[in-house]
C-alpha cells in the first residue's frame, strides 16, 4: 500500500433497474457526473439490464455499447461495475474496472448462483483469475454478489487493502449479506465498498465497511458516501498481527 493520498472517497451506488436499458444508462451517466470528484464509484451487479435472460444477446450488445460510452465518460475516477457481455459462443457476468478512459481490468463471474439459475445462462469463470490487482499503489480485489459466501475466495484475495463488491443481493437473505461484509473487512482488515440493487425484491444494504467492521449504510439512499483511509489500515494490521 503506497498511495500518495492518504484518503480515498468512495460511492457505493444503490439504484432500481429500469425495463429500458437506455434510461438505466442515462441515470449512471447522471451520477457518474453528480459525483465526479469521488474517487471510486461502485455500481450494482448488472444494473444497467438486470437479468434479462429472455433478451440476453440484445442486453450484450447494449453492455458492449454502452461500456464505450462509459469509457469516453470515466477519466480519473476508478468506476466499477458487471456487465451481461458475449464470449464465444457463451454469455458471461464481468467486471470491469474502468480508469483514465480505459478498462484496467476485468473479471468474469465465478460462483453462479443456481436459485438464480443463473448456472443456466452464463459460463462460470475461472476461480484462479480472482486475485489482487493494483491501481496507484493501492491493492484492490473484486467479489460479485454470490462470489461472498466462498472462504476460499476470501483466502485468494488476502492482502488487499479494498475490496470492491457490485451485487444483485435478495432481499431473503438480507442478513447474510451484512454479516458477510462486515466479516469480510474484519477477517482480511481491508474496507470493503458494497454496491446492491435497490429493487424491491433485493436486499440493498449497500455500505462502506472500515477494517475495523465500522459501516456507514443506508436503505433509503441512493448514493452511500464514505472515505478509504489507509492509516485506518495500517494501525489495525499492526496493532492485530495476523501471520
Amino acid at each position: 500500500m503506497q498511495s500518495k493520498q492518504k484518503k480515498l472517497e468512495v460511492v457505493a451506488l444503490q439504484l432500481s433497474t429500469s425495463a429500458r436499458y437506455q434510461e438505466n444508462l442515462d441515470h449512471l451517466l447522471f451520477h457518474l457526473k453528480a459525483y465526479q470528484d469521488k474517487h471510486i464509484i461502485v455500481i450494482p451487479e448488472v444494473f444497467l439490464t438486470a437479468f434479462d435472460y429472455e433478451h440476453m444477446a440484445t442486453a450484450a450488445k447494449f453492455s458492449t455499447n454502452a461500456l464505450k460510452i462509459l469509457k469516453k465518460e470515466v477519466n480519473e475516477q476508478i468506476v466499477v461495475l458487471t456487465l451481461i457481455l458475449e464470449e464465444g459462443d457463451s454469455f458471461i457476468n464481468q467486471a470491469v474496472v474502468i480508469h483514465k478512459h480505459k478498462v484496467i481490468y476485468r473479471q468474469n463471474k465465478v460462483k453462479l448462483f443456481k436459485l438464480g439459475d443463473e448456472d443456466l445462462y452464463f459460463q462460470a469463470g475461472r476461480k484462479k483469475k480472482i486475485k489482487c490487482f493494483e491501481i496507484e499503489g493501492v491493492k484492490y480485489a473484486l467479489l460479485i454478489c454470490f462470489e461472498l459466501r466462498f472462504k476460499e475466495l476470501w483466502k485468494q484475495i488476502e492482502g488487499a487493502d479494498v475490496v470492491l463488491i457490485p451485487s444483485r443481493w435478495g432481499k431473503a437473505r438480507k442478513n447474510h449479506l451484512e454479516i458477510l461484509v462486515r466479516a469480510l473487512a474484519v477477517m482480511n482488515q481491508c474496507y470493503i465498498v458494497l454496491a446492491n440493487s435497490a429493487d424491491t425484491d433485493m436486499a440493498s444494504s449497500s455500505s462502506i465497511v472500515s477494517p475495523a467492521g465500522v459501516y456507514i449504510m443506508d436503505d433509503d439512499s441512493d448514493v452511500i458516501e464514505g472515505s478509504i483511509d489507509f492509516r485506518e489500515i495500517k494501525k489495525i494490521r499492526r496493532y492485530i498481527v495476523m501471520d
